[in-house]
């Protein structure tokens, strides 16, 4: 997906919202158990339940991957139910892959040819060539960590070298000369508060990946006011303060709620930051 369809449905939609896959087999309503394959049920029944209010879906892959076959076949259909029946909706593979090149390059087939995936999210630990692999493929997306929401981001992100500058600054400032914002985004947390200032004097321009509104406690009106563009540049993922809403049968229903209200949240904010009208 191009950079330019991406913010063309953020402002269709009034919304900058993802919706983060992380469907836990001990968490998804008993009743589903009964199903040939609970996980693809699951996540069948957020995604048409969801898709009028946001913009992306983030499968995480560990989740599917915990179940072995059957978690990778439904992470495989649920990608593809998504791509066939919304095709506007922009889909990010949350590996937070990173390694050599050889190696990257086949991770980055499996995620963009085999899986269909827009997006992947990469680890930069390794430098350059364990991330340009993913860059070889016109039109997808490499989701570089930068400033995590995880309590243990501070134990290397904000170290700094002898002129102050950290880490995750060094990252974001040497990863732009891989690629252009049209290709590469941020994992900033929602929970970093005012250092979105911070981010945005490095990548003015470039789209953020928000994880961290909801039930990690970020807010996303602080979000908006250090982090969002003209263009918007942000996707901010919810994911189990969505998915989870209801353990019971009206688990979906309940996630269309809380959609819905994140989405009428970001409508407003994205009018007062003048990005739609």
């Amino acid at each position: 997906m191009k950079r330019e369809n991406l913010i063309e449905n953020i402002k269709a939609k009034g919304s900058f919202l993802c919706v983060g896959l992380d469907p836990d087999i001990k968490k998804i309503p008993e009743y589903l158990l009964r199903e040939e394959n609970p996980l693809l049920a699951f996540c069948k029944a957020i995604v048409d339940a969801t898709a009028p209010y946001c913009v992306a879906y983030k499968p995480n892959l560990a989740f599917f991957e915990s179940m072995g076959v059957e978690g990778w076949i439904a992470l495989e259909e649920i990608v593809k139910y998504i791509k066939e029946k919304y095709p506007d909706q922009f889909v990010i593979a949350d590996a937070k892959r990173g390694d050599i090149g050889n190696t990257s390059k086949l991770y980055a087939r499996g995620v963009f040819e085999q899986l269909g995936a827009d997006a992947i999210t990469v680890a930069p630990y390794m430098g350059e060539d364990s991330v340009t692999p993913f860059l070889e493929y016109p039109g997808k997306w490499v989701i570089l960590l930068a400033l995590t929401s995880n309590k243990g981001s501070h134990d290397f992100q904000l170290i700094s070298d002898k002129d102050g500058r950290r880490l995750f600054e060094h990252v974001i400032a040497t990863s732009q000369r891989w690629a252009g914002n049209d290709a590469m985004m941020y994992v900033v947390g929602a929970t970093q508060g005012e250092m979105f200032r911070d981010i945005r004097a490095v990548a003015p321009d470039s789209f953020l990946l928000v994880p961290g509104v909801g039930a990690q406690g970020g807010s996303l009106e602080a979000v908006a006011r250090y982090g969002m563009t003209s263009d918007c540049g942000l996707l901010v993922n919810s994911s189990r303060g969505i998915i989870y809403a209801s353990a019971g049968e009206d688990f979906a229903d309940a996630a269309a709620r809380e959609a819905s209200k994140l989405r009428d949240q970001m409508a407003e904010l994205l009018k007062e930051h003048g990005v739609t009208e």
